[in-house]
């Protein structure tokens, strides 16, 4: 299908002269036309990201969008911006079908475009652009297509990973049956999930990013998962994910924004770098890491307010093991989300982990979410925000007091004053190891 797109954005390139690109409404780019001559101004910067990044960033698609292209049916014309790194103007053609817009066709004009009649307003358009406006008509058609096709593989997926073990096999027969028909996916291939978090699921008339290669299928989930939290309850008992076991299964889930999660196929079990590209093309769309506007916490600081939850920042994205089991995909799901979670957490981990790389967060994200222990509460305050870092550090760095002053870029005799201040806070003394354990988890637990 996506040899389909190539030549119909090759024939409108050709009906106009002018070079063409092909992106989806989140502006990931699906194809693009060769432009002909040896004028570099052509390629200006804005095109020149979206071919090899494959993706506009969100300014960009800001500054478009502003000239109305998600509304309009008809061309438009966009005018240059140099400031913006547009050096040549651009006529958007909608692809719309039904009364959808699936993507933008994309036209560069080196100005012998712009006494082209757009149409409109009773005027008809020039015969070129009516014909290009039905080329992307049938490009409208096809993404509607692949979009639907990639709805129902998504809910099969969400069936999957919501089931109870008992409707499992049942739920991932359904799903690799579709998949087969799909001709997507071979009994017996290697499989895993990406859980990106998190997911703005507002615009309910787009699939999500059907067109990323090894990408199979999506859905949106809540943050908590299924019914035992996320496939992971009883993980033990078949002998697949993060051992959290059945016990696990009654324990309270925090609940947060939707969670995308991505079944992504995999050249072998331990080779997870086609999820790693797929997780970071992800994060790169406009629907990750949205959520209600305020200010996000200083990265490396726990959640203030006692355990209140932070308001949502940038988006992270978890990466569960390989499998070969579809039964499997809830543990799997588990971990990746487990790992997106911790990602978001502690930025030295992320945007995108592995949840075998999370250490200590593959235990945190198992337990419920609680109140802070009454000892340590006092030090989440957010007025003791830069104690709280301070301890951190010490205990990530083992108690070494050098290294920890090194990195936090202060004298040892501050951090010392520091520790001090920590200690008659929270009661806690720092020379025992049992006392440290419980700062230390206390203090993770918080970011999560």
């Amino acid at each position: 299908m996506r040899g389909d797109y190539q030549q119909l954005v090759d024939e409108i390139s050709a009906a106009l002269g002018a070079p063409a690109t092909l992106e989806d409404r989140d502006f990931g780019l699906i194809a693009f036309g060769a432009h002909e001559g040896d004028d570099d101004d052509v390629m200006d910067p804005v095109r020149t990201r979206s071919i090899l990044q494959r993706r506009s960033s969100a300014a960009v698609r800001a500054w478009f969008e502003a000239f109305g292209i998600a509304r309009a049916k008809t061309a438009l014309r966009i005018p240059p911006d140099p400031a913006a790194g547009v050096f040549r103007g651009r006529i958007c053609l909608p692809v719309r079908h039904r009364g959808i817009v699936h993507g933008y066709v994309w036209l560069l004009d080196d100005g012998h475009l712009t006494d082209l009649a757009l149409g409109g307003r009773g005027a008809p358009p020039d015969p070129r652009i009516a014909q290009a406006m039905e080329t992307a008509s049938r490009i409208g058609a096809l993404l509607a297509d692949e979009a639907r096709a990639g709805s129902e593989l998504g809910d099969l997926l969400r069936e999957l990973l919501e089931a109870p073990a008992a409707g499992r096999p049942a739920a991932a027969g359904a799903l690799r049956e579709a998949l087969r028909e799909g001709l997507r996916y071979s009994p017996g291939a290697p499989l895993t999930l990406v859980a990106v978090l998190p997911w703005d699921t507002s615009d309910t008339d787009t699939a999500p990013l059907p067109g990323l290669p090894g990408l199979l299928a999506a859905c949106a989930l809540s943050a908590g998962g299924g019914p035992d939290g996320g496939g992971g309850g009883d993980a033990a008992a078949n002998g697949t994910g993060n051992g959290a076991g059945a016990a696990a299964a009654d324990r309270s889930r925090p609940t947060a924004a939707p969670v995308l999660a991505a079944l992504v196929r995999l050249r072998a079990a331990g080779a997870l770098a086609p999820a790693h590209a797929v997780a970071e093309q992800l994060l790169r769309s406009p629907r990750a890491g949205a959520g209600p506007a305020g200010a996000t916490p200083a990265r490396g600081t726990p959640a203030a307010g006692g355990g209140q939850p932070a308001p949502l920042g940038p988006g992270a994205a978890g990466i569960g093991a390989g499998t070969a089991e579809l039964t499997a995909l809830p543990a799997t799901w588990r971990e990746a989300l487990d790992a997106a979670r911790a990602a978001r957490a502690e930025p030295r981990l992320g945007p995108v982990t592995q949840w075998d790389a999370i250490g200590a967060y593959r235990l945190l994200t198992t337990l419920p979410d609680p109140a802070p222990d009454p000892v340590v509460g006092p030090l989440l305050a957010p007025a003791h925000a830069e104690l709280a870092r301070t301890a951190e550090v010490f205990l990530d760095c083992a108690g070494q007091a050098s290294r920890t002053a090194q990195l936090l870029g202060i004298h040892r005799q501050t951090l010392y004053y520091r520790l001090g201040r920590v200690e008659k806070l929270t009661g806690l003394d720092l020379d025992d190891g049992e006392h440290r354990l419980l700062l230390h988890m206390a203090l993770k637990a918080a970011r999560l």
